[in-house]
């Protein structure tokens, strides 16, 4: 089983976000930047997969400062020798999804391959409204999805639509594309250049450009491995079983995550992929490793705190918890996995808001008591 890290970017304490506007303090980043290349270097001597990351833009609160996937991705890759990088994900209503796969690419060409890459809808309206790839786009949540209004159709017809173009950038020299909401090249064509008939390729006999291509293509063929993050919606589920993206799964709720591992090998089948079970998703939560069942309930209300000021008002509901001794967490994983036959499991720590010394303990000690009872290492170091 891989072992993969999730950081929700906060950038202080407690007392210091309850300051006010700790997004905006240069030492509180400079700090952040610091705190994250330890848990990097930690994460890849210790052997877990990969080191990943949400995007937000605009958080001067200081609760998720992610603001450039592909920038902290290299950040991750530049500190690491074996450790990928994780982008979950990029939110690609905000994005015109082209510049996204060319990206990727260079990315991956950046760090030879060590990357893995999510996409998401996006919650957040403040920033969703402001970052806005299209006019009308908003952000959504798990109440705009039950109650299937305009909101949350438009910004799922964007979405899914952006995830079709950037895996046909990926995956093809050139091509075009037509759709609701993006196309390329633009109606009638653009401007053609004699140097695209002598060296490259696209443009027709009189000039026109028809077709288009990223470069470079991604150094992993056909692209890096590709994960829908964060799924609660059966409709977004339907999508990924027909694209082909790994679901991660952080719900305690075993007959959902059962239901979700069946709809989409179900829906994967009807599409004309066999998928196997460790294929439709990754599972995990997030993680408190603790022998004193005082200090369990104390980081669990530390969490909570974190999870009810700022991601609970923006319609998320709180995550799985795996919490308490190496036996307890191995418990959870070992019931979660004979449901589900996952072979990755995300967990989410207490990056930022509690101090790095506690976190690299609880790193540690994962990656010593609770993980090789589900894995071995490779020759690299990495648990398989």
């Amino acid at each position: 089983m891989k072992f993969h890290l999730m950081q929700t970017g906060v950038i202080g304490r407690r007392y210091e976000l309850e300051a006010g506007m700790a997004g905006q303090r240069p030492e509180l980043y400079q700090r952040f930047l610091e705190e994250m290349k330890g848990y990097v270097q930690l994460a890849d001597e210790l052997g877990y997969e990969s080191y990943c990351s949400p995007e937000h833009h605009l958080q001067v609160e200081g609760f998720e400062i992610t603001n450039h996937p592909g920038m902290l991705g290299l950040f991750v890759g530049s500190h690491a020798k074996r450790l990928k990088a994780g982008i979950l994900g990029y939110v690609l209503p905000t994005h015109n999804p082209v510049r996204v796969a060319e990206e990727i690419a260079t990315l991956d060409h950046m760090l030879q391959g060590r990357l893995i890459v999510g996409f998401t809808r996006g919650y957040h309206a403040r920033w969703v409204d402001a970052y806005a790839a299209v006019r009308g786009v908003g952000a959504t949540n798990v109440a705009h999805a039950k109650a299937r209004n305009d909101q949350d159709a438009i910004n799922r017809e964007i979405f899914e639509e952006s995830v079709q173009v950037v895996k046909k950038a990926w995956e093809n020299s050139m091509f075009s594309h037509k759709g609701k909401y993006w196309e390329y090249p633009p109606e009638g064509g653009s401007a053609g250049h004699p140097g695209y008939a002598e060296f490259g390729a696209g443009q027709d006999e009189n000039g026109i450009v028809r077709e288009i291509g990223i470069a470079p293509r991604p150094y992993t063929r056909p692209h890096p491995k590709l994960y829908g993050a964060f799924a609660y919606s059966m409709r977004t589920v339907d999508m990924w079983a027909r694209e082909g993206g790994k679901q991660v799964v952080f719900a305690n709720d075993l007959d959902f995550c059962e239901a979700l591992w069946n709809r989409y090998t179900e829906t994967a089948r009807k599409a004309g992929r066999d998928v196997k079970r460790e294929d439709v998703g990754a599972w995990g939560g997030f993680l408190i490793l603790t022998d004193s069942k005082e200090e369990a309930q104390a980081l669990e209300a530390e969490h909570r705190w974190f999870w009810d000021k700022w991601f609970i008002p923006h319609g998320q509901q709180f995550p799985n918890v795996l919490i308490g001794t190496p036996d307890d967490i191995s418990r959870q994983i070992e019931q979660a996995h004979d449901r589900l036959g996952f072979d990755e499991c995300f967990l989410m720590f207490g990056q930022g808001h509690l101090e790095p010394e506690r976190q690299n303990a609880e790193l540690v000690r994962f990656a010593e008591e609770v993980a090789p009872r589900f894995a071995t290492k490779d020759a690299a170091g990495a648990f398989v």
